[in-house]
């Protein structure tokens, strides 16, 4: 039997869905071959959680526990942290310094895929479209009428590194610009300014699946908001059709589009890219390596659709980083 820590929380507005996420691993983990592990990820304290929701304290120099005067060491870690520090990078550093394997990609690719300026930088000479963008950071003179001259209106405030929509912000016109980026800036220093895409909304999963990379069906994102926001996806504010409502043609398309990413940057354990379709076109949004795990989120969704059971899916990963 191998020791499974599932890594949950994190520093990041994020932590809630997180600790959501890492439970869900916990219950489907096959525990005919696994013992999991829930170990809470928190600034103030990293701690193995047991079945009474007892605390014992994480050794950060080895990251083993002891319980009962006996020490326990991890033969794999299953990353469910969604934000910092679990997807930009620093976690990922962490366990490779120490050589414990772990479910999800490397530590650059990691912590380029946190950073939306710099993925899409990177992605944009192999082909891969994306919305005209500006970008600030905390301090910067803030021009609204240069801004608007680039990107146009409505347009997209985001963080440059959040997740889960969190301080985005739909501007419609240039009035709005400064509050929009007081908001983003309370979840980062960066940011970044999209011009609005007016599309189909689709969400696609790429796993490294028994050794070979998988696109999962698409699922296409019909927002009963302005946009994809918190509400759209926790709280029941859209609808989310897996496959997508799009033709075989375009399928194919933004199948190979997210695989190309995939291969391009090297990466490893989930990814799950955000595409808006402009006349029979995707353009990237953003791409998570620690997507939503709940029974609800996405990429679960889409493994059910190709026919991977929740246990299988989270056996492969942990395979896969064994491996």
């Amino acid at each position: 039997m191998k020791n499974i820590a599932i890594i949950m929380g994190g520093y990041s507005s994020e932590y809630k869905i997180s600790l959501i996420s890492g439970n869900v691993v916990h219950q489907y983990l096959d525990k005919t071959k696994y013992n999991g592990f829930r170990i809470h990820i928190f600034k103030e304290k990293w701690v193995y959680v047991d079945e009474n929701n007892a605390e014992f304290a994480i050794d950060k120099n080895d990251f083993s526990v002891t319980v009962n005067d006996q020490k326990i060491t991890f033969d794999c870690v299953f990353n469910a942290i969604h934000g910092t520090p679990g997807e930009d990078g620093l976690m990922q550093a962490y366990f490779e310094l120490l050589g414990i394997p772990q479910s999800s990609c490397d530590y650059y690719q990691s912590a380029l895929t946190f950073n939306k300026r710099d993925l899409l930088s990177v992605l944009k000479p192999y082909g891969i479209k994306t919305a005209i963008s500006y970008y600030l950071n905390k301090g910067d003179v803030i021009n609204t009428a240069e801004i608007v001259k680039k990107v146009g209106l409505p347009c997209f405030v985001k963080p440059n590194k959040a997740g889960s929509s969190f301080g985005i912000s739909k501007v419609k016109s240039e009035a709005e610009l400064p509050i929009a980026i007081e908001v983003a800036y309370k979840e980062d220093n960066e940011i970044i300014i999209e011009s609005f895409l007016d599309g189909t909304e689709v969400s696609v999963g790429v796993i490294n699946y028994k050794g070979e990379i998988k696109v999962l069906p698409i699922t296409e994102i019909v927002s009963d908001n302005d946009f994809f926001d918190y509400e759209a996806k926790y709280e029941g504010k859209s609808q989310e059709i897996t496959p997508a409502r799009i033709s075989d043609e375009l399928t194919q398309k933004v199948s190979e589009t997210a695989k190309r990413a995939y291969e391009v940057l090297k990466m490893k354990g989930f990814s799950r890219s955000e595409f808006i379709i402009v006349d029979n076109e995707p353009y990237m949004l953003e791409m998570n390596t620690i997507p939503g795990l709940t029974t609800e989120s996405l990429i679960p969704q889409q493994a059910k659709a190709a026919g991977i059971s929740l246990e299988d899916l989270f056996t492969n990963a942990i395979e896969l980083a064994l491996a």
